[in-house]
């Protein structure tokens, strides 16, 4: 099964573009950190292992973090390993759980992987090219605003609950952060308070889970917080609107199947409430995120974010006159850059700045039925340039062509800075397995496109040797409208960018 094309058809379908939930598989997967249990054994320095606090606690990690920190609390004040962080922070104690989290934060702040696996580094460069509308979070660490480093943080529950968060270009941090250490959840009486605030929480929340898709990464489907936290959603919405929430639940599930990656869908039971999620089975989640990257908007989301806080404060304001400006939007850094924007890439002239609200549909059009007369030189420079951080699969090599680029010296000479979507195999256009492709080897291609499916054409076409891109083109010419709308399409934009890279690349050269 494609995952990638599955879930690009599902976030298709979506006018907003997805949310992340994050927990603690994911930090475990990139930065190699501990579960929870695993973390507060670290801190079992008295003499007693964790086993003897946890059936202290009987079975309640929070009881076993409020017992272990009690413990740790004397050792801090006494040992002179400790001697340097008291004399710093000793004014940052305010319980006798403080030195417990004073000691976790540091550790979490300097945790990172000294060697981190090919297959995971690929995933972690797939990730930071999504332009997600937010993310939601229960990890105590810094990775995540590591990858988003333009999305706004809210850390802690009090902070998110009172403030006036935009639902765009934002990081939650429910159960804090290790840059404030307070703010952990770490507690039995932390949960207490957590859970005494969680169907506020809900409330807060339930626009983002109703119009966008929220993907969980690093949770089991049975996790108790996030079951309550969905439970309090389902009850806030109301079971005549259970149905919104369908399609938009995603959980990501490492356990993949002997027979490769599945989508399947699960439930979620609330007394008599079922909520509908979606649950992939992937090792490998590269075409999870390349999914997640293809989801199309006209601009980024922190841009978006900025102009929604600026509606807002207009909206509130006495005086709107004295806050309203025309700025291009890629000159847009921070907040105080702007204060409401109006004809975001349309200011000046058309057909200059207008480049920059082309979209990449334009482009696939342009490349089969070449009736857009675009200029390659602005279409390069303008659009194509930002392109690439919603997906790997642009017509590129074309409008090289066209301004005279016919090589990769000349390319490498020219000062363009493309070259994600130019160093490129057919390999990598194909979603096809090469076994897959025995059967049609020796097959000359025009028949292949005649007995194939149109699923095998889209998927296997860049793996056979026998593909003539002339042929080729003339089969997407013909097929062009239907298949630009069914549900390969996206295969059928890497099937695009294959022909683009056949007709016009330099790897001939």
């Amino acid at each position: 099964m494609d995952i990638e094309a599955e879930l690009s058809s599902v976030f298709s379908q979506r006018s907003s573009g997805p949310f992340l939930f994050l927990g603690s598989g994911f930090s475990r997967r990139y930065i190699g950190l501990e579960d929870w249990e695993g973390l507060l054994s670290r801190f079992c320095l008295t003499g007693k292992p964790y086993a003897y606090y946890k059936s202290s606690a009987n079975n309640d990690t929070p009881k076993s973090a409020q017992l272990i920190a009690n413990d740790f609390h004397d050792l801090w004040w006494g040992h002179e390993d400790y001697i340097q962080k008291r004399e710093e922070s000793a004014h940052l104690i305010n319980d006798r759980t403080s030195p417990l989290r004073l000691e976790i934060c540091d550790y979490l702040q300097h945790k990172h992987l000294t060697e981190i696996p090919p297959i995971i580094l690929e995933e972690i460069n797939a990730l930071k090219e999504c332009d997600v509308d937010g993310i939601i979070t229960t990890n105590w660490d810094m990775f995540t605003e590591s990858l988003f480093p333009d999305h706004t943080v809210y850390i802690g529950q009090k902070e998110l609950l009172f403030s006036n968060t935009m639902n765009i270009g934002e990081i939650y941090k429910v159960h804090g952060c290790c840059s404030v250490p307070d703010s952990l959840v770490l507690t039995d009486s932390d949960y207490h308070d957590y859970n005494n605030r969680n169907a506020y929480l809900a409330s807060k929340l339930i626009t983002i889970f109703v119009e966008h898709p929220v993907v969980f990464i690093g949770y089991s489907i049975s996790d108790t917080n996030i079951r309550d936290l969905l439970k309090s959603i389902s009850l806030c919405i109301g079971r005549e609107n259970i149905d919104k929430l369908r399609d938009n639940l995603i959980f990501i599930d490492r356990n993949e199947p002997v027979g490769g990656p599945t989508i399947e869908t699960s439930y979620l039971q609330f007394d008599s409430i079922q909520i509908p999620v979606k649950v992939v089975k992937t090792k490998n989640y590269t075409p999870v995120y390349d999914a997640i990257a293809q989801f199309e908007r006209k601009l980024p989301a922190r841009v978006l974010r900025f102009c929604k806080e600026r509606v807002y404060e207009i909206v509130k304001g006495q005086n709107p006159d004295k806050k309203i400006a025309v700025v291009d939007y890629d000159q847009i850094q921070d907040k105080s850059d702007i204060e409401i924007v109006f004809g975001l890439g349309v200011i000046g002239k058309v057909g200059e700045t207008g480049y920059k609200g082309i979209s990449i549909g334009d482009i696939f059009e342009d490349l089969i039925s070449e009736n857009k007369n675009f200029d390659a030189r602005k279409l390069v420079d303008t659009t194509i340039s930002l392109l690439p951080n919603q997906t790997k699969f642009v017509p590129i090599f074309k409008y090289l062509r066209e301004l005279g680029i016919n090589s990769k010296a000349e390319y490498e000479s020219s000062g363009i800075k493309l070259d994600r979507l130019i160093n490129r195999k057919a390999e990598d256009f194909a979603t096809a397995n090469p076994i897959q492709t025995t059967r049609y080897a020796n097959t000359p291609f025009a028949e292949f496109l005649a007995i194939a499916t149109e699923s095998e054409i889209v998927s296997m076409t860049p793996l056979l040797p026998l593909a003539d891109h002339r042929i080729l083109g003339d089969y997407l010419r013909a097929n062009y409208d239907h298949l630009i709308s069914c549900n390969n399409r996206y295969h059928f934009r890497r099937l695009m960018a294959y022909y683009d890279w056949k007709a016009y690349g330099f790897h001939a050269n």
